[in-house]
């Protein structure tokens, strides 16, 4: 019997792993699918093909995905997709700001509107919670792509306003209109990256207790389950 359920657990465990990384597979996949329809499918042109690309190759989705995403911006002649940011409140009171990617504003706002209300938060009129965040140009590199001085004097020289060394990667900020050109410069010593993204960085952040922190959690996690949810911001730690 405990060899069945130590199974049942591993099964189980799979299973939520497997699912974790088809949607966000799936996510990358549509980012990759615009990016190749609003500009050019060559992604040495097209630098926010590039960065869907890379971030797609970060996450170890296979090329056959990849490709198929840029061909299907071909096909999908019909589906317009807009960009849209919700904001609003979570368990505590925390901040939260989504990043979207839609083509049915309308049922991303009443499926989120439904997530927060269920767990004891409300969606905000844009500006409600944002104010709580800086919107910056954020390209985070991994440590084994190389070292900290040589990271630190590329990102100084391209321009970039800071340069954040945690555990594992690298995190440098830029303006929102030099992302790029930054990206650029820095892609003559670097091969791959992380994300290359604008984020919503929280100015101020909130410490959770231990049963807040397991509500955000299960929140986050519904909430990332979501297709149209591209990013999610929180000023929670």
């Amino acid at each position: 019997m405990a060899g069945h359920s130590h199974w049942a657990g591993i099964k189980h465990k799979k299973g939520k792993a497997d699912k974790q990384r088809s949607a966000i597979f799936s996510k990358l996949s549509r980012e990759i699918t615009v990016a190749a329809k609003l500009g050019d499918k060559n992604p040495d042109i097209n630098s926010r093909l590039r960065s869907a690309i890379q971030a797609a190759r970060s996450a170890n989705m296979p090329k056959d995905n990849i490709e198929r995403a840029i061909d299907k911006s071909s096909i999908a002649t019909d589906s317009n997709f807009e960009n849209i940011r919700y904001e609003g409140f979570g368990p505590a009171k925390t901040a939260i700001v989504i990043t979207t990617l839609t083509d049915n504003k309308n049922r991303t706002a009443s499926n989120l509107r439904t997530i927060f209300q269920k767990h004891g938060g409300g969606l905000g009129t844009q500006g409600s919670a944002s104010h709580n965040f800086l919107q910056l140009g954020v390209i985070k590199i991994d440590k084994i792509e190389i070292d900290e001085e040589k990271v630190f004097n590329l990102a100084t020289d391209a321009g970039a306003n800071d340069c954040i060394f945690h555990d594992n990667y690298y995190e440098i900020h830029t303006s929102n209109d030099e992302i790029y050109d930054v990206k650029n410069l820095l892609e003559k010593e670097i091969s791959n990256f992380i994300s290359t993204a604008i984020e919503w960085v929280p100015i101020n952040k909130i410490n959770l207790n231990e049963e807040d922190k397991e509500k955000m959690n299960k929140f986050l996690e519904i909430l990332k389950e979501d297709d149209d949810v591209q990013n999610i911001f929180t000023n929670a730690i």
